[in-house]
C-alpha cells in the first residue's frame, strides 16, 4: 500500500501594500473630467451672468434691447458721473477706504504684536470679547454711535464714517494679525536684541518685513469693507456731498421708475476698484489669511 504524501498548503503571501508614492499616484489619478468641469462651469455662469447684464445695461444706448450692445454708448456713465454726482461719491469712498485701511492696519499691527508677544491679566477675556463682538450686527450700533457722533459734531463728516468703520473692523483684524505674528519665531527678535537692537528696532528690522502677506490681507479687507459700507454711510451722512458710492447707488432708484442704465453704470463704477484690488493682491491674500488662522 503506497502512501500518498500531500504537500502542506502554503499560505500565499498577502499582496504588498501600496507604498506612499503609489498611494499618492492613485489619489492623483484623474477621474471623469466632466464631474469637475461641469459644476465649475455652472458656478462660473451663475456668478458672471449678473455682471454681464450689468455691463450690457451700462454700455448700450437707452431704449436698446440688444443682448450684445453695439455700438457701445457711454451716455449712462456721463449721467451718473456728472448729473447724479458720482464723481463726488467716488472721491468720498476713496477717502473713506484709504482712511480705514491706514488706521486699521496700523492699529492691528500694534495690538496684534502686543497680543502675540506679551502676557497680561485678562488677555483671554479680551480676545473672547473681540471675538464675540463679531456676532453683534452693525444695526445695533447705530443709535449709540449716532448719539456719540452728534455730541462730538461728527455727523455729515467723513471723519465720523472712518471712526465708525475702524471700530467695526478692528477686532477681526487684530485677531488675524496676532495669529500671524505668533508664527514668526521670537528667537529672531531675541537674536536681534542680543546684537544691540531695542525691541522697537527689532520689530521694524525682523518682524515687519515678514508681515507683508498679513498687511495685504488686513488692508484689503479693511478697504473693501469700507468701500462697500452702506448702513453707516446712510445713517451718519445726510448731505449729498458726503454720500459714498453705495448710498449714491440707492438714490438712483426712483419711487415710480428706475433708470436701469444709470443704475448699471453706477454699479460698474463701484465694482471696478474692488475687482482691481483683488486682482492685484489675491496671491498675498490667501497666504495672509492662512497664516493668520493658524493657532500659535
Amino acid at each position: 500500500m503506497t502512501e500518498t504524501l500531500t504537500r502542506p498548503p502554503v499560505d500565499t503571501p498577502p499582496p504588498p501594500r501600496p507604498t506612499k508614492r503609489r498611494r499618492r499616484a492613485v489619489a492623483e489619478e484623474p477621474g471623469k473630467p466632466w464631474m469637475i468641469h461641469v459644476p465649475l462651469v455652472l458656478y462660473l455662469l451663475f456668478t458672471l451672468i449678473p455682471f454681464y447684464w450689468m455691463l450690457v445695461f451700462a454700455v448700450r444706448p437707452s431704449g436698446s434691447t440688444q443682448l450684445v450692445p453695439w455700438p457701445i454708448s457711454l451716455e449712462h456713465f456721463d449721467t451718473v458721473w456728472n448729473d447724479i454726482g458720482f464723481g463726488i461719491f467716488f472721491y468720498n469712498s476713496v477717502v473713506m477706504g484709504l482712511g480705514v485701511l491706514v488706521f486699521v492696519t496700523i492699529l492691528s499691527v500694534m495690538g496684534g504684536y502686543a497680543l502675540a508677544r506679551f502676557k497680561f491679566r485678562g488677555q483671554r477675556v479680551f480676545l473672547l470679547a473681540m471675538l464675540c463682538s463679531q456676532f453683534i450686527p452693525g444695526a445695533m450700533m447705530l443709535i449709540p454711535l449716532f448719539v456719540i457722533f452728534k455730541g462730538l459734531g461728527l455727523l455729515n463728516s467723513l471723519t465720523g464714517l472712518i471712526i465708525a468703520e475702524v471700530a467695526f473692523q478692528l477686532p477681526l483684524s487684530l485677531i488675524l494679525m496676532s495669529g500671524f505674528i505668533r508664527n514668526i519665531s521670537v528667537e529672531l527678535e531675541e537674536a536681534a536684541m542680543v546684537d544691540g537692537c531695542s525691541r522697537l528696532r527689532a520689530f521694524f528690522a525682523v518682524v515687519l518685513p515678514q508681515l507683508k502677506p498679513a498687511l495685504v490681507a488686513v488692508g484689503s479687507f479693511a478697504f473693501i469693507g469700507a468701500w462697500n459700507q452702506f448702513l453707516f454711510a446712510l445713517m451718519f451722512a445726510t448731505k449729498q456731498d458726503k454720500f459714498t458710492l453705495p448710498v449714491g447707488l440707492s438714490y438712483t432708484l426712483g419711487e415710480f421708475n428706475t433708470d436701469f442704465g444709470a443704475l448699471a453704470a453706477g454699479g460698474v463704477v463701484a465694482a471696478v476698484p474692488v475687482v482691481l484690488v483683488f486682482a492685484v493682491v489675491q496671491r498675498f491674500l490667501v497666504q495672509g489669511l492662512s497664516a493668520g488662522a493658524v493657532k500659535g
